[in-house]
């Protein structure tokens, strides 16, 4: 039955520079740099204004103006939260070796939070070429929590995140480019400028309800519906949006995330979830070719072996379209800002990156300031004096 999938796949899909931000060195140096009360509410956009590689309305209308039959179908698989010992061994085991139609290896992004990671786990993950984001230091509860964050408290959990990332795993700070907020609660205007004062590219928080919305700038006013308000208001330039374009449950309702979704088949069904993946790629691949997101947490894939099984056939079938790719969040990005027809797509050299080393430390127990407890760390670089935390993300 999937050979025949194969075939009406490849018979209907037949038919850049990324702007990098300023690079901070040290926490010291991340303090608020304007009024939020003074940034100018976002008037509705107007397209003879808003143009690539800068600036791109809100919408389903394709970049470049290119037709669906000549676009890349790009896919995401992306996952959340911390990163361990448990779920590296689903990551490698679906992830690793693989590679897209132009032989080019599969991506995919990670939007980690701080704690209970394996920083170097982190570094494996960034030396396999796979794209690594922020998801909070803290990831705390409530919800309401972020729905009221202000500035300050943003730049302690995503724009400190940064740096601390970099340390700890040994990576680059400017290869981190992407923010999912927890819970994918929005926080107004807030966010969105600490993204723009600290040189991020995207966030990836905000769900749409059925619409295929392409990425977008947040120049003008946006036309995505919000779900989980605040949402941004204000015009900010160089801040752009990745919309988690809803899946499509077995009853016809929406969900962001894929673990998300309340009606689906049976957990132990692999051909049910494999036709359940099927039919919300093919929303995407025969409209407007809007991206593909696959957004979960490995939990569920771990807790789940059919639907994890059902993944792994989905992207052996896919690996058969040559107009399809599965690449990291922000090559996405790259394309859109410098859209080119598929054939010259798949052309395209590889993406590349420089792997670094990671020189382990076990480290522990550390104790929390914030909490009083003990953690023990594996890290590539010296031990903290105490836990990192908001406040002192390198535990000094």
């Amino acid at each position: 039955m999937k050979s025949v999938v194969l075939l009406s796949f490849v018979f209907l899909g037949l038919a850049s520079a990324t702007v990098e931000g300023p690079i901070i060195s040290s926490p010291e140096l991340l303090s608020p740099k304007r009024d939020p009360n003074e940034l100018p509410l976002a008037e509705k956009c107007n397209p003879d204004w808003c143009k690539l590689p800068k600036c791109r309305c809100s919408g389903t209308d394709i970049p470049g103006g290119l037709s669906p039959r000549i676009t890349p179908q790009f896919i995401t698989i992306t996952f959340s939260n911390g990163i361990n010992v448990r779920n590296i061994q689903t990551y490698r085991e679906i992830l690793y070796g693989r590679k897209n139609f132009n032989g080019c290896p599969l991506g995919a992004t990670f939007y980690v939070s701080h704690e209970y990671t394996d920083y170097t786990l982190v570094n494996e993950l960034y030396n396999q070429g796979y794209e690594i984001a922020l998801n909070s230091i803290s990831h705390r509860t409530p919800q309401a929590y972020w729905a009221k964050a202000n500035y300050s408290i943003i730049k302690e959990e995503i724009a400190d995140q940064r740096i601390q990332m970099a340390h700890f795993a040994n990576i680059s700070q400017a290869s981190i480019k992407g923010v999912r907020l927890p819970f994918l609660q929005m926080s107004g205007n807030s966010s969105f400028q600490v993204m723009a004062d600290y040189g991020f590219d995207y966030d990836a928080s905000w769900p749409t309800v059925t619409r295929n919305f392409w990425p977008y700038s947040l120049d003008y006013a946006t036309t995505q519906y919000c779900k989980s308000p605040p949402c941004p208001t204000a015009s900010i330039p160089n801040t752009w949006v990745q919309p988690m374009v809803s899946w499509i449950d077995s009853n016809g309702n929406p969900c962001g995330m894929v673990d998300g979704c309340h009606s689906t088949p049976d957990l132990n069904d692999v051909d049910g979830w494999y036709w359940f993946i099927v039919r919300n790629f093919n929303i995407h691949y025969h409209s407007n070719r809007a991206p593909f997101g696959f957004h979960i947490h490995e939990w569920f894939l771990s807790s789940n072996p059919a639907v994890k099984a059902a993944l792994v056939s989905f992207m052996n079938t896919i690996r058969g379209l040559n107009d399809v790719f599965i690449v990291n969040s922000s090559e996405v990005l790259k394309w859109v800002r410098n859209p080119i027809p598929v054939a010259q797509y798949r052309a395209k050299p590889c993406r590349e990156w420089r792997p670094t080393t990671c020189f382990i430390r076990s480290c522990g127990p550390v104790v929390g300031e914030h909490n009083g407890m003990n953690y023990w760390m594996r890290l590539c670089n010296r031990c903290p004096r105490v836990y990192p935390w908001t406040g002192n993300p390198l535990g000094i």
